[in-house]
C-alpha cells in the first residue's frame, strides 16, 4: 500500500499523471467551495462538507510529509503552513467563524499547477503551441486569487468593506487594473502592503498577458532542419543551426 501511493505521487507512469491531475482538480474545487461558502451563513451541511474536505486534505498532507525527503525545507514552504491552516479550519468548526477564514488560504495551493506544467507540455498540443499566452494566463489567474485569498483572509471581519471574497475580489481586480474606484480601501498596515504588492505585481504580469497575447515576444516557426520552433519575432536565420528562416511579419504577403 504504501509503495502504491509513493507510486502514484511520484513516479511517472499514467496513473500517476492521472492521479495527480487528479488533485489538482481536488484542489480547485476546495477553493470554489471556500468561495462559494463565504456567501453563505454557516449551516450544518457546510460543516460536514467541511469535515469531509478536511480529513481528505489530511490525508494528503500527511501522505507528502511523509514522502517529503527534506521535511525541514517543507515545513518552511508557505503553501504548508496555508495547507496546515486550511486543516484547521476545516475541521474545527467548533472554532465557529474566527477560523473559518483561513478556509481561503487553500488558493495558495494553486501555485502546484506550476508542478504540472512539463506533463502538460506531453499530454496536450494546444498546450506546447499556445504555451506563452497560457503561462502569462496562468500566473495572472494564480497571483489574482492567492492574493484576493490573502486579502480576504486578513481583511474579513476587521474591515467592514470587506464581507465576503466578492468584495476581496473587486478590489483586487481594481487595483491590478488601475481603475482604483476607491470605495473600498485596505486598513492597517498589513492591508496596505498587500495593496502595494497587488499594484506592483499584479500590473506586471497583467501587462505580461496583454504582450503576449498582441505582440508574442517569440515567433513560433519550426526549423527545418533542427526542429527549433522559438526564434525571435526579427530572425533571419536559426540561432542553433544557421538554416535560413522564413517568418510571417506584419504585412507579408
Amino acid at each position: 500500500m504504501l509503495e502504491k501511493l509513493r507510486s502514484l505521487y511520484l513516479d511517472d507512469t499514467p496513473s500517476a499523471h492521472a492521479f495527480r491531475y487528479g488533485l489538482l482538480i481536488f484542489d480547485i474545487g476546495t477553493v470554489c467551495f471556500v468561495i462559494a461558502t463565504s456567501f453563505v451563513p454557516r449551516a450544518p451541511i457546510v460543516e460536514i462538507i467541511d469535515a469531509v474536505l478536511g480529513l481528505l486534505i489530511l490525508t494528503d498532507f500527511l501522505i507528502r510529509t511523509w514522502l517529503e525527503p527534506d521535511r525541514g525545507r517543507f515545513l518552511l514552504r508557505l503553501t504548508t503552513w496555508a495547507d496546515i491552516a486550511a486543516i484547521v479550519s476545516f475541521l474545527l468548526p467548533i472554532a465557529g467563524e474566527g477560523l473559518g477564514f483561513l478556509r481561503i488560504l487553500r488558493t495558495l495551493n494553486l501555485l502546484r499547477t506550476y508542478r504540472l506544467l512539463a506533463r502538460l507540455r506531453q499530454d496536450f498540443r494546444y498546450f506546447r503551441d499556445n504555451e506563452d499566452v497560457i503561462l502569462a494566463a496562468i500566473n495572472l489567474g494564480v497571483f489574482l486569487f492567492v492574493m484576493t485569498g490573502l486579502i480576504y483572509a486578513t481583511q474579513v471581519g476587521i474591515n467592514p468593506e470587506i464581507g465576503n471574497y466578492a468584495d476581496a475580489l473587486y478590489f483586487t481586480v481594481t487595483t491590478l487594473t488601475t481603475t482604483g474606484f476607491g470605495d473600498i480601501t485596505l486598513t492597517g498596515d498589513w492591508g496596505r502592503m498587500l495593496s502595494v504588492a497587488v499594484m506592483i505585481f499584479g500590473v506586471t504580469l497583467f501587462l505580461r498577458l496583454l504582450q503576449v497575447l498582441f505582440r508574442p515576444s517569440k515567433a513560433r516557426v519550426t526549423c527545418g532542419t533542427c526542429g527549433l520552433f522559438l526564434h525571435d519575432p526579427d530572425a533571419v536565420h536559426c540561432k542553433h543551426c544557421g538554416t535560413t528562416i522564413h517568418i510571417p511579419t506584419e504585412g507579408h504577403v
